[in-house]
């Protein structure tokens, strides 16, 4: 079956001489037919008979951008590439763009703006949208443009261009951004609503509406004055150019937004690091004073950033398709994350090296290893599944089948990295963008879905690269894969030959799929695993060829899109998804929410399974909420009237994400009487199960030093696993202290040896210490220390943990004692500030896999304004309970405390017997 199918584009010009090594198209005038590239090539022109990028009836379309950008790669695949990408050639403006907490609509007149607040739930409860409904239209007197063109851009924000001859307004708007910034001429500014507002604050050059219940502020220059009459609000510009609307929580928030309505943002940056086991990124908004000297800014959080970040965040939020977003008051924000795990491969632990040899064999002496594919998608497929299964013979000393199965891959991918044959890749000048062709599901025609195409490519490349270096080097075929990243994944914005990361929104969190996003829904994408696939091999290339720049690009993307999949697919927090939708996971996310469908079926295997697919080391992250995996099988089961069917080998991988033991059972039960899926082999399967199940689920919670690792857990013992590509022996750190050393250029796997800090360890007793850095310990004589309570920010989380200090005792084995229950003694302190309140709770895990059985949440502590510690105990009383006690066998005990109520930071002691956990256990 096909993968996600939707819509996407872009490429242009650099020089010669990076041209022989895959770093850009040959510049000059007249193009050459052949461009080479290392040992390989790519065309510059099309093959005859096939199509670019066209509108929907056929026509060829061009970039609709302004003289100002022309000749500058266009970022397809954006959330708000119908701007310049005119796939329908009845609307020059644009179609419906989703910005969050707005919407937006180009049209003659202006830029339509919504804030849809109210989801309908459609197609017989299987979407969910917040759909575009104009508020009001910000324009100028008389605008009446016959186009509307992208001006410019920057990593989440764009500037549409409106000109009739008389009149010129230019507006930004962005991913978080409040506002909607204008600059204009030849009109005075106008406010259209969607019904005569009403005002609440008449300020003169501030004025404060409402519009179908949502709160509007206009800003016009100093010393100008706004007139309202009936659904018409417009201001003379005092011979300024520039005005601002802003979208507010609550007509409270005017003062707030007033100080940074001509603070305007000219430009969005992310910058990424990852370094030891954890991703950062900082998010920053460029600014420019209008008026005064105010530089700062408000931006609006996803919740995938807003979990991550411990920059303090106001009290105000907005609705969104994506759950609540946070208001933070500053021009950036930093987000901290554990990396995901990537191997190139699960270790062989269990494996019958028989068994697995007589599967392998299947594939490696198949007629026809490529099951006839002949574009672009379903050969990227057929070389995936062969790449899979190049480590696995390497692991059990079949050499023979390991080499033969690399020839396959070399020999189909030379041949596509080789212009002039009935498959290649050809760079389109006008849109900057590479495509391979035969094209299949809009790749050529709307520039669709090239990061799910050559992700499989890049993957099967970077195996190659960990047996063969040399065939990965620039001068051979690297450059060529190298070409490849930069169309899908380019970490350049600078490169005039392609958009930065075309696919990816770095703001969203997760790649889209539709090169034009020509929808009311916006843009869409299906395939999150197929996006991630692309970002795990960048880590598996970058670490084989030693490119950390795009290792360390690959960590990010898949670390960052592992969240927002988690969020948004698989609604893993719950906390997402509105009352009204009832599904635990979606097959597609639009711009205007979510649909629990694909593009070609509406089998729940494959609804489900589409963000699975292919499962390989780079999967590791869909383990990381188990009971989302659990809801996830067992919806597919309740949809489906029973286990899977055609899907099953792909739904079994991923139930062993959270149950492996139960996954292995349904392949034990199953395995002989199924066809796998296109991109599966049986070979893959029951090595991927069976590892699984002898090693245990991947444990997120602990994070190697170097993006090649993993660590399981299995009852109360973890395995290490770690990769090493270099010439050399390394010792990989985790984060838990564990260490492993691993020889050069293999796999190592073991419990951790040479401990640098042994952490808690299994657990004896009933008393545990807290520990900076997030350990219970059963063990003393460590020195007092003390961690930040983050503040609640204003907001009341009485009973919902809210960026809670976490400790945790793994491990744990215990008989429980009759009539016992939890007692704590923490000691806490609010230093000077009125208020705060601090919260606890304990849950068990009675198994340690990863399901809390008991949690119980207490009353909170409301501290007093005195410097000192005071001591918050279980004897505030229970607030709330779920689920029963009983014996620890391996188990998990987590104790969680978070500010319930205030606006300040708090201190919690660590280190010492007078804060600690007592379990009812012997």
């Amino acid at each position: 079956m096909p993968a996600p199918r939707s819509r996407p584009a872009a490429a242009l010009v650099l020089v010669s001489a990076l041209a022989a090594l895959g770093l850009g198209p040959a510049a000059g005038p007249a193009a050459a037919a052949t461009v080479p590239v290392g040992a390989g090539s790519y065309s510059d022109t099309r093959p005859a008979g096939t199509s670019g990028p066209t509108t929907d009836t056929g026509t060829p379309v061009t970039p609709k951008v302004t003289p100002a950008a022309q000749g500058k790669p266009v970022p397809t695949n954006d959330w708000w590439s119908s701007l310049a990408f005119q796939r329908y050639g009845g609307n020059p403006y644009s179609t419906p763009m989703y910005g969050h907490p707005l919407t937006y609509q180009a049209v003659a007149g202006g830029l339509e703006i919504g804030y849809p607040t109210s989801p309908a739930v459609v197609g017989d409860g299987r979407q969910y949208e917040f759909a575009h409904k104009r508020d009001l239209t910000l324009g100028l007197t008389g605008l009446n443009s016959p186009d509307t063109r992208a001006d410019a851009w920057s990593d989440w924000t764009v500037t549409p261009y409106w000109s009739d001859g008389a009149r010129t307004l230019r507006t930004t708007i962005g991913h978080g951004l409040p506002f909607v910034y204008a600059k204009g001429s030849g009109g005075d500014a106008r406010i259209t609503t969607a019904e005569p507002p009403a005002v609440f604050a008449d300020q003169g050059n501030v004025l404060g509406i409402t519009v179908a219940g949502h709160h509007y502020a206009l800003f016009a220059p100093t010393g100008t004055d706004w007139n309202v009459s009936g659904a018409t609000v417009t201001a003379g510009l005092g011979g300024k150019d520039y005005f601002s609307v802003a979208v507010l929580p609550s007509t409270d928030a005017l003062a707030t937004y007033r100080k940074y309505a001509y603070s305007f943002v000219t430009g969005s940056t992310v910058n990424w690091s990852y370094d030891a086991g954890t991703v950062r990124a900082t998010y920053t908004l460029t600014t420019e004073a209008k008026e005064g000297t105010e530089r700062g800014t408000l931006q609006a959080l996803y919740r995938h950033q807003w979990l991550h970040t411990a920059d303090p965040l106001t009290p105000y939020a907005y609705v969104s398709p994506r759950g609540t977003m946070k208001v933070r008051e500053s021009a950036s924000f930093t987000t901290s994350q554990r990396a995901a795990a990537t191997l190139p491969a699960l270790p062989g632990a269990g494996v019958d090296p028989a068994r697995l040899r007589g599967h392998l064999n299947e594939v490696a002496n198949a007629a026809d290893p490529f099951s006839g594919a002949v574009d672009t998608y379903w050969t990227g497929k057929a070389l995936g599944k062969l790449a899979q299964l190049v480590p696995l013979a390497d692991q059990i000393g079949e050499g023979a089948i390991r080499d033969k199965l690399l020839g396959l891959i070399k020999t189909r991918l030379q041949d596509w990295f080789t212009a002039g044959g009935a498959n290649e890749f050809s760079y389109d000048r006008t849109w900057k963008a590479l495509t391979g062709y035969p094209a299949s599901y809009g790749s050529d025609t709307e520039l669709n879905d090239h990061h799910f195409h050559y992700g499989y490519y890049v993957y099967a490349a970077a195996i190659v690269a960990q047996y063969d270096p040399a065939w990965a080097a620039d001068s051979a075929w690297g450059a060529m894969v190298k070409t490849l990243v930069r169309d899908t994944a380019n970490p350049s914005r600078t490169d005039s030959a392609f958009p930065f990361l075309r696919g990816f929104d770095v703001y969203a969190g997760h790649s889209w799929a539709s090169g034009h996003q020509g929808f009311a829904a916006g843009n869409n994408q299906e395939s999150s695993s197929e996006s991630t696939n692309l970002s795990a091999a960048l880590v598996l290339w970058g670490a084989a060829t030693g490119d950390t720049q795009l290792r360390d690009l690959g960590s990010y993307l898949l670390t960052t899109e592992g969240e927002a999949v988690a969020q948004y697919w698989f609604d893993a927090d719950q906390q997402v998804f509105p009352a009204a939708f009832q599904h635990d996971t979606v097959g597609m996310v639009w711009g205007s929410g979510a649909a629990y469908s694909t593009w070609w079926t509406a089998n729940p295997e494959e609804i489900h399974g589409i963000n699975v697919l292919p499962v390989t080391g780079g999967s590791l992250q869909l383990g990381g909420r188990k009971d989302a995996v659990r809801r996830n099988i067992a919806e597919m089961e309740r949809e489906n009237g029973g286990p899977a069917v055609e899907w099953r080998d792909i739904l079994w991988e991923f139930q062993s994400l959270a149950d492996p033991g139960a996954a292995k059972a349904k392949w034990d039960a199953g395995n002989a009487g199924y066809t796998p899926e296109a991109g599966e082999s049986k070979a893959h399967t029951y090595h991927w199960l069976t590892a699984l199940d002898t090693l245990g689920a991947p444990d997120a919670t602990v994070t190697g030093s170097i993006p090649t690792s993993a660590v399981f857990t299995k009852g109360t013992t973890r395995t290490y696993v770690a990769h090493n590509h270099g010439t050399t022996a390394r010792t990989v750190t985790f984060s838990d202290g564990r260490s492993l050393s691993v020889p050069a250029r293999s796999t190592a796997t073991g419990t951790g040896a040479g401990t640098t800090d042994p952490g808690p360890g299994p657990s004896t007793g009933d008393t545990f210490q807290l520990r900076t850095g997030g350990a219970l310990t059963t063990a003393g004589g460590a020195a007092a220390g003390g961690d930040t309570i983050a503040s609640a920010q204003g907001a009341n989380h009485d009973g919902t943990p809210y960026r809670p200090l976490v400790y945790e005792a793994r491990g744990v084995d215990g008989t429980l004692r009759s009539g016992g229950s939890t007692a704590f003694r923490l000691q806490v302190d609010a230093g000077t500030t009125v208020g705060l309140g601090q919260q606890a709770r304990v849950s068990y895990d009675l198994t340690g896999d990863g399901t809390f059985d008991r949690t119980e949440t207490y009353q909170y502590f409301a501290t007093d304004p005195v410097t000192g510690w005071e001591e918050y105990g279980q004897s505030r009383g229970l607030k709330s309970a779920t689920g029963t006690l009983g014996d620890l066998r391996g188990g998990t005990v987590r104790l969680e405390v978070w500010s319930a109520i205030g606006n300040g930071d708090a201190r919690l002691q660590t280190g010492t017997d007078r804060s600690v956990l007592v379990i009812p256990y012997d």
